[in-house]
């Protein structure tokens, strides 16, 4: 038999061990076996030198592996810790992220191959290392013989033999830099390149997490502003309040109220229903939640407060129309007077002490759709122990129940808040809620508020 092959293989390497199309390494170099069979029984071996191809196709793989891992978070910290961690097991013996500065330093991640990365904000000088402070800012990383590493700060390394520097790009503006580091042969202009097309990868990796915890920050923060205020007992007034949005993942709505510390002991409450739930209604309960606060500070009179309320909206959308009550709150010798303004909302309901249950003499018309609205205004008087009740229809009109089909209503409210005389008004909130709430079960259902105004009892002496 006869075995031709390629004169440069070794000797040693015997053809008779090859089988077709499979893969031979070679003096590191990698080679696919292909035999052809002659008509006199001859066999003629082609080793293809696939080397390259090889290379490519493990690199690919490795970056495919890479790019999910770097998927896996969106948390910014966590993100260029998975970098740090691929770039030390497969890239350089030691691997440095280093992101934007911030107000505290620099956010560096640094992971050395075999042990756990960490994170930490340094006050580095970038300019003391060669293509930082470019890499920083966006520019092509400069080629690895470039670097000097007996130069490189005390921070950075010691003893090392190269140092690449390439720059993490992101969208739009670079999302820091990927420093790496070997204590025992250069970087070669290949490996080199394979590093920039990890960085472009990580950047855009490092630079979605950014972007996504600057998003939710900015949603945090503008959520916050729109929920509802946290309640709290005054001296002369118990206060307390609860808000559930329509949809299970929303945490704000359509519904809303707000109290305000008018001049001397009074207090302004009011409690209001935008049409509409979600995010668009949200929006508008900030809007009508600002120009009440404004209007506050030039007009306390109910009437003409709602009035030009009304003229805002009409001015601004008027397919947002609402519903409010207002009220103002003062202590008196028998308990708190209290004195309500309905534009357009569900009338009060007045808890006494002993469990009687009183409406609110209450209606007007809606605020926001007509040139001019109909108000009309109730004073009561809290004696200690009673509770002024302030609900949105997301409560009545909470559909349920044991067939799932019929509303809370307003005659089963008041029957309920008969054995809520003399609660406090955190527990009078927590339990129609609660009755709402079990009432509606995983049902779909509108926004709920509901606000207590309850006179203290007095301590005895």
């Amino acid at each position: 038999m006869n075995h031709a092959a390629k004169t440069l293989l070794p000797q040693q390497i015997s053809p008779t061990r090859w089988r077709h199309g499979e893969s031979v390494d070679i003096a590191e170099r990698s080679y696919a076996a292909h035999r052809v069979d002659h008509a006199d029984g001859t066999v003629t071996w082609w080793l293809l030198d696939e080397t390259d191809l090889r290379l490519e196709r493990e690199r690919a793989q490795l970056l495919t592996r890479m790019s999910s891992a770097l998927m896996t978070s969106l948390n910014p910290e966590r993100c260029m810790t998975v970098v740090a961690e691929l770039a030390a097991e497969h890239l350089a013996d030691e691997a440095l992220v280093i992101a934007p500065q911030s107000d505290h330093g620099h956010p560096v991640t640094r992971c050395r191959r075999g042990e756990a990365p960490t994170y930490d904000l340094k006050h580095v000088d970038v300019e003391e290392v060669v293509g930082l402070s470019e890499a920083l800012r966006g520019f092509p990383p400069v080629p690895s013989r470039w670097i000097d590493p007996a130069v490189a700060p005390d921070w950075l390394a010691r003893d090392v033999v190269s140092i690449v520097v390439t720059p993490l790009p992101g969208h739009g503006v670079p999302a820091g830099a990927l420093i790496l580091i070997r204590r025992d042969k250069q970087f070669t202009d290949d490996e080199e390149a394979f590093a920039r097309l990890f960085a472009s990868r990580a950047g855009v990796a490092i630079s979605a997490a950014s972007l996504f915890t600057q998003q939710a920050e900015i949603t945090e923060r503008l959520t916050r502003d729109l929920l509802p205020p946290t309640l709290r007992r005054h001296e002369h007034v118990d206060l307390a309040g609860r808000y559930r949005a329509s949809g299970a993942t929303e945490r704000v709505g359509g519904d809303f109220y707000d109290v305000h510390q008018l001049p001397g002991d009074e207090l302004f409450v009011v409690l209001g229903d935008v049409c509409g739930k979600g995010l668009d209604a949200a929006v508008q309960t900030g809007r009508v939640r600002t120009a009440l606060h404004a209007l506050l500070q030039v007009v306390t009179d109910h009437d003409r407060m709602l009035a030009a309320l009304n003229q805002a909206l009409l001015t601004t959308d008027r397919s947002r129309f609402i519903t409010t009550v207002v009220s103002t709150v003062r202590p008196v010798d028998e308990g708190l007077h209290v004195k309500l303004t309905s534009g357009g909302h569900l009338p009060a309901l007045i808890v006494r002490s002993g469990g009687t249950v009183e409406v609110a003499n209450t209606r007007g018309t809606l605020v926001g759709i007509l040139e001019k609205i109909v108000t009309t205004t109730d004073e009561v008087v809290l004696a200690p122990g009673d509770s002024c009740l302030l609900y949105t229809d997301g409560i009545t009109e909470a559909v349920g129940g044991p067939l799932g089909d019929e509303e809370f209503g307003e005659d089963r409210l008041r029957r309920a808040l008969e054995a809520c005389g003399g609660m406090p008004a955190e527990a009078l909130v927590e339990h129609v809620h609660m009755l709402a709430a079990q009432w509606v079960g995983s049902g779909i259902h509108d926004d709920m508020a509901v606000l207590a105004i309850t006179a203290p009892r007095r301590r005895s002496s």
